[in-house]
């Protein structure tokens, strides 16, 4: 009388081994695909907050902050602004979801009558991945 053996054979292994595969590379896309768009929106979210702190900037003083001054304005009061108060939550510019710093021109070259904000993307670089405040 033989003995059975309880236990999975090397073909049942290798067929759960090969439907695991297929669900990994079916669903791990998916969620990579959902992190970067949740960097967008979190870099476009960033840049309508540090868009409303410089116009709440320039109701207070009456001008938006220089080139030479830049988005640290809203944290630390520039020596010739009066009525200045703190502008952004934390004392400090965010930077990107990517850690780039924001980007800032006044006068800006979209924005005539006002300023360029934007952040440089995923490949921290200027290019058509940019999020901006002149093309939303």
């Amino acid at each position: 009388m033989k003995r059975r053996q309880n236990g999975f054979t090397l073909i049942e292994l290798l067929l759960v081994m090969v439907i695991l595969t297929v669900l990994a590379a079916i669903v791990v896309p998916k969620f990579t695909g959902r992190a970067q768009q949740a960097k967008l929106d979190a870099a476009k979210t960033q840049l309508n907050y540090i868009e409303g702190a410089l116009n709440t900037f320039e109701v207070d003083t009456g001008r938006f902050p220089t080139a030479d001054e830049g988005l640290q304005a809203l944290v630390v009061q520039p020596s010739n602004v009066t009525n200045w108060h703190a502008y952004l939550e934390h004392g400090a510019v965010p930077a990107d979801p990517w850690g780039n710093a924001y980007v800032y021109h006044y006068p800006g070259t979209h924005n005539t009558n006002g300023f360029d904000l934007y952040s440089m993307g995923p490949d921290g670089r200027e290019g058509n991945d940019d999020i901006t405040n002149w093309q939303q």
